[in-house]
């Protein structure tokens, strides 16, 4: 075939891809953490059943590392067709830009936001040995006996949200990094590491087990999986402004209908009664929102973490 007609074969298939009505082909998205985490199972649980919807698969990847910021960057440089999407948590969006002097990515003009999904439940617990009953008891015990008390952590809402708690009360506790929340429980079960935050899909069967005890929840209201918990702001912390939270995001300049394509797939999945009792098996509160209000809440959510990490000491690096 002449070269000419090749170049207007290619042209016309080019085209007609073009026209063919969204999604054409399968979705890829990207879960920046970890197979196995409670983001992964959020993720892979609306994909199912937006791909039933969309009537083309949605194939989640997990490109993990570096608190996320791999799999965000990743799609930040994808072609923004809609073929390729995040489901992005609070480390990438908020922990990332605020910890590194040169962020990989700027969380507000590199992605377009599709709809918030939901809000992780994380607790605060302790080692049934640490003479606290409360949060105000930690805190004031860290604050009487400075260096005694150490917390764990397996994530960045972890290390953000006791920093914060140390500094509102002015206490001195010992961080302990982990890698992931699964290390860390059985040195905190054994006592090795007397406090912890961390989600409910960790903390809550060992709660119930006698083998950890709950202070507060993390959350803005009460969580049904545990109930008696109070939040840090009934827990005599009513400044706490931190959010665990989980969004859909693309490449920047998406088109605008193929968003609310997405939008719209995900909201009503979102509704669906066996969607939701998988998450709330899980501790997760489903939140769908309009794009516009995704992306308030990663300014704002950037913004506190910036803040808190600045009053906790922590400088970018």
């Amino acid at each position: 075939m002449a070269p000419r007609l090749v170049a207007l074969a290619l042209c016309l298939l080019s085209a007609f891809a073009a026209a063919q009505p969204y999604p054409a082909k399968p979705i890829r998205l990207v879960v920046p953490l970890q197979a196995g985490t409670a983001t992964d199972t959020v993720a892979r649980t609306l994909a199912i059943h937006v791909g039933q919807a969309l009537g083309q698969p949605v194939v989640v990847e997990n490109k993990a590392g570096a608190d996320g910021a791999i799999g965000s960057v990743d799609v930040s440089k994808a072609a923004p067709d809609g073929y390729t999407i995040l489901l992005a948590t609070n480390s990438p969006m908020s922990a990332v830009p605020s910890l590194r002097k040169s962020p990989p990515y700027d969380p507000v003009a590199d992605f377009t936001p599709i709809t918030d999904i939901g809000r992780f439940t994380f607790f605060v617990v302790v080692h049934p040995s640490v003479p606290a009953n409360t949060l105000k008891e930690l805190l004031d015990y860290a604050k009487a006996n400075p260096g005694k008390v150490t917390y764990a952590s397996g994530n960045t809402t972890g290390i953000v949200t006791m920093a914060w708690l140390a500094t509102a009360a002015g206490a001195q506790m010992v961080h302990v990094p982990y890698k992931g929340e699964p290390q860390a429980m059985p040195d905190l079960v054994a006592g090795r590491v007397l406090a912890m935050a961390a989600s409910a899909t960790t903390t809550a069967p060992m709660v119930r087990e006698g083998k950890l005890r709950v202070l507060a929840t993390t959350l803005p209201r009460r969580s049904p999986v545990l109930p008696d918990a109070p939040t840090i702001p009934e827990a005599g912390y009513p400044q706490f402004a931190l959010t665990s939270w989980a969004g859909l995001f693309g490449p920047a300049k998406m088109p605008r209908d193929v968003v609310e394509r997405l939008n719209r797939e995900f909201a009503a999945v979102m509704g669906l009664p066996e969607v939701l009792a998988t998450m709330e098996k899980h501790g997760f509160l489903l939140n769908p929102s309009k794009p516009a209000e995704l992306g308030s809440l990663v300014k704002e959510q950037l913004e506190n973490y910036r803040r808190v990490l600045a009053a906790a000491g922590v400088q970018p690096d």
